[in-house]
């Protein structure tokens, strides 16, 4: 018994781009472009494959910028380039020795920091656009910073007592926590997802013009 759909005229082509066909950018027009107002900030991240593929992800999503901070290493470094593939170089980056001094260099800029951690009082990763949509009508901050904590210990608590809110991924299952790199896609995507709605009237720098 054949279980595989049959196609129809109404079944939409679906084949499969090729990478020329993806119209992706050079690493100057990156540099160049209007950027997803979104700054990612790493607190003492361990593994360099987790820092790597942070880049990767801020690149997909044209983030302003990444902070390396404490512990976590820095490019150039070929195990970061093994999950970064280039994004090392096409997303900005800067290191500080604290995390506290960054987010003070956040807030100095007008940006609103966000850890995202298990915390009381959190806001549910589910309601992020409507809390963006309705910060656009009361706050217009310069931007947003999300911070992602350290693979066992999650975000410093000083940390997280210097943020102006906290974001957390809602779990259903048996384990605690999920990993750096798969929350950074996550919520690096609801970002992007909000600004691409038409709930916010500021979705024009982050426009591919």
């Amino acid at each position: 018994m054949n279980l595989l759909p049959v196609a129809t005229a109404k079944t939409p082509v679906m084949r499969k781009l090729r990478t020329i066909e993806m119209h992706r950018l050079s690493v100057q027009q990156f540099k160049d472009a209007h950027k997803l107002p979104l700054i990612v900030v790493l607190d003492d991240v361990r593994s360099l494959y987790n820092v790597g593929s942070v880049f990767r992800c801020g690149d997909a999503f044209r983030v302003e910028g990444v902070y390396l901070c404490g512990i976590t290493a820095c490019p150039p470094n070929a195990e970061i380039h093994k999950t970064a593939l280039g994004g090392e170089d096409s997303v900005d980056w800067r290191y500080f020795a604290n995390t506290e001094d960054a987010v003070c260099v956040l807030h100095d800029k007008g940006f609103f920091v966000w850890s995202v951690e298990q915390v009381e009082n959190s806001t549910k990763l589910q309601h992020l656009a409507g809390v963006l949509a309705q910060k656009v009508v009361t706050e217009v901050p310069q931007g947003y910073a999300i911070i992602l904590g350290n693979e066992v210990k999650g975000v410093k608590q000083t940390v997280v007592d210097m943020s102006d809110g906290c974001l957390e991924i809602p779990q259903f299952g048996t384990k605690h926590s999920l990993n750096v790199s798969t929350t950074a896609g996550i919520v690096i995507w609801e970002f992007a997802k909000a600004f691409l709605t038409e709930d916010l009237p500021s979705t024009a720098p982050f426009s591919k013009e």
